[in-house]
């Protein structure tokens, strides 16, 4: 009886492990984030990694296009009430593939695309974007110390409905960071 028990818990083990899905990376990581100043505001210096789902490369060569937006929210806090939410703003890169060419296309912001033989050259602008300027000098007060968070996602509400639909069930379709949050202060200049 003893033996049996054994077996079967072996069994039931082996069967639990084989059932787990094959690994990704399906969450993204921040390895980088910063504000810099410039002559024309505050820049945000960021770097990513992650790994696309082997479903989410499969929609992307059926050429359908992916969008991931890069957010920022500066906040100043106040002790005597809620945070004053300074700026706010977003980079999207729309990725996609033209199947006749054979070329990956990505742009940021809706600007002219740049074609990409391979598809982790077209998400190097995703993982590592240039420094977008988030803020004027004068958006922020001098000396000041503001909060700031930042994150990557992958947006669902840009997909087609039905894929729309799925992304809502399945896990490989939910690719984004979590809040990265760092305390800034503002130029004495």
């Amino acid at each position: 009886m003893h033996r049996i028990f054994k077996l079967l818990l072996l069994t039931l083990l082996s069967c639990l492990l084989c059932s787990q899905p094959l690994a990704y990376a399906g969450n993204i990581e921040i390895s980088h984030a910063q504000i810099e100043s410039s002559d024309e505001g505050y820049r945000l210096a960021a770097s990513f990694n992650f790994e696309l789902s082997r479903d989410l490369e499969n929609t992307l060569t059926s050429g359908i296009p992916l969008y991931f937006v890069t957010e920022v929210e500066i906040t100043r806090p106040r002790w005597y009430w809620f945070d004053e939410k300074t700026i706010t703003g977003n980079q999207t890169v729309r990725i996609s593939y033209n199947v006749l060419t054979r070329q990956y296309r990505a742009s940021v912001n809706g600007s002219f695309p740049q074609n990409y033989k391979d598809l982790d050259d077209a998400l190097a602008l995703v993982r590592h974007p240039s420094r977008w300027t988030i803020a004027e000098r004068s958006a922020l007060n001098r000396g000041a110390t503001y909060n700031v968070s930042v994150r990557l996602r992958l947006d669902t509400s840009q997909l087609p409905k039905p894929l729309q639909f799925n992304a809502l069930n399945d896990s490989d379709w939910r690719l984004a960071s979590d809040w990265k949050r760092m305390t800034f202060k503002a130029d004495d200049k």
